[in-house]
């Protein structure tokens, strides 16, 4: 009988121990990402557990420029990118094999300002100043204040950085910038905080700060919109490092296809987001509410398609090329992995 309870008493604790197991941990995935409205396609996959219904575990890497997410790329820190396109350019410079497999967005960014400088611009109108009124207002802005105006963008070498000098001397047509604008480079937080600070007087921003900035100031005005810059400007993108390597490959198509499912969500149902979006941007600062208003005024941009980003690639790359943050222009074709992305969408 006592054996008979002993066998009893290990066949239970096997049980129980076998219970007590945990589940078969998934494939593990860095993803390093900007904290922006364009990588919200990330957050939606994460928060709606897709991914660790698809047997992928993903590690999200926060990072507060573009620059800074390279350097881990380049390390070997993170598998996969959610960010700007342009820095990418310059990791395949250095010998990465980083392929976009699909983007995320399109016109993000947009060139608001306010104050004295808000005051030179036409009245009733929003964006889609001529580059003559454009040029006018700075220069006005300069002898009326003694001092030029001041640019909050990102670092240089980040998107917002060459996006901003790209419009203001491709577009507006600005000759010597040193001697018409002063641009300052700081991190996100940072160029929001100044913007509303007054401590400049215009901010390369993109959603939800364009939001909250708008919210918060009444005499906040548009100078440049997502389009003024540059046409299907490239926004955020998925990206994966050696993406071709055996054991990236599975995992890598799976994370794109559920990557299109979320930005299908956000261009569709962008409510439906607000929730993830808000848990991972908010910080416990921003409510939902200021996260709809965000993604409903987005909602048309946020794309999958990368074809409709080469062009702007090649004209941005062509640009950083020029100015002299890469030695030479890589094959933009290369950048793109488009037969993952015509697999995808068959």
């Amino acid at each position: 009988m006592k054996r008979l309870f002993s066998r009893l008493i290990m066949l239970g604790g096997i049980a129980l121990a076998a219970v007590a197991l945990p589940a078969q941990a998934g494939t593990p995935v860095r993803v390093g990402y900007i904290p922006v409205l364009g990588s919200s396609a990330l957050f939606v996959v994460d928060g709606e557990g897709w991914a660790k219904d698809a047997g992928l575990d993903l590690q999200l890497v926060r990072f507060t420029s573009g620059p800074q997410a390279i350097q881990a790329l380049v390390s070997g820190r993170i598998d996969a990118y959610v960010a700007g396109v342009l820095p990418l350019l310059q990791a395949r410079a250095h010998g990465s094999d980083v392929k976009v497999v699909t983007a995320a967005s399109v016109e993000e960014l947009e060139v608001v300002t306010r104050g004295a400088l808000a005051a030179q611009l036409p009245k009733d109108q929003d964006g889609g100043f001529s580059a003559d009124t454009v040029k006018n207002t700075f220069v006005a802005f300069s002898k009326e204040n003694g001092r030029l105006p001041r640019i909050a963008a990102q670092p240089v070498g980040s998107v917002p950085d060459s996006l901003l000098r790209f419009w203001l001397q491709k577009r507006v047509g600005i000759a010597s910038l040193p001697t018409t604008v002063s641009i300052v480079g700081v991190d996100i937080d940072a160029a929001q905080q100044a913007f509303l600070a007054s401590a400049v007087d215009a901010a390369v921003l993109r959603e939800p700060a364009l939001t909250v900035v708008r919210s918060r100031l009444p005499d906040v005005r548009t100078l440049a919109t997502g389009h003024d810059l540059l046409p299907d400007q490239p926004g955020s993108v998925l990206a994966i490092v050696k993406p071709d390597a055996p054991e990236r490959q599975a995992w890598a198509k799976q994370l794109a296809s559920l990557f299109i499912r979320a930005t299908t969500m956000l261009s569709s149902h962008p409510d439906d987001a607000a929730p993830f979006v808000t848990k991972a941007l908010g910080g416990g600062i921003l409510n939902e509410d200021v996260m709809k208003k965000a993604l409903e005024r987005s909602a048309s941009r946020f794309i999958s398609d990368p074809t409709r980003i080469v062009d702007g690639v090649r004209q941005l790359q062509d640009f950083e090329v020029e100015q002299g943050l890469l030695r030479k222009a890589q094959p933009v074709d290369d950048l793109f992995d488009l037969d993952l992305w015509r697999q995808l969408k068959q």
